[in-house]
């Protein structure tokens, strides 16, 4: 069984221009020899969870327009961890920041890698607040 576990104590701040980073460990799945699609995403109130940063491990990493160039995901193979290393933060970077994971690999290329729906395993939520 797949458990996605943040880490953090179930939230996160920093100033406007700050820095954060996410742990998301992964048990029951293994990077190296399984097929998967991993990736983080986000909501704030009164709008739908939207992907932020997708990793298809046959493929590639694909961001949200808003946090390219800000954002970079990625995992460490041996301690299970996916991280959201997050860069120049803004207050509209704020919201509730989610991992989470499917079984098999070319959700990008079949389009659906941004799609909440489409994911079986989910950390249980870190809220960021950026500080204006």
């Amino acid at each position: 069984q797949v458990q996605m576990t943040q880490s953090g104590g179930g939230s996160a701040s920093t100033e406007a221009g700050g820095s954060l980073r996410l742990f998301c460990e992964v048990s029951g799945y293994d990077f190296r020899t399984s097929a998967y699609c991993m990736g983080w995403f986000r909501q704030t109130p009164g709008k739908e969870r939207e992907g932020v940063a997708i990793k298809d491990r046959d493929g590639p990493i694909r961001y949200q327009e808003s946090v390219k160039d800000r954002f970079r995901i990625s995992k460490d193979n041996d301690k299970k961890i996916l991280y959201l290393q997050m860069n120049s933060l803004s207050p509209e970077d704020s919201g509730a920041y989610y991992c989470a994971a499917r079984l098999g690999s070319g959700c990008l290329r079949s389009g659906f890698g941004f799609n909440p729906g489409a994911y079986s395993y989910w950390g249980q939520g870190t809220q960021v607040t950026v500080h204006s």
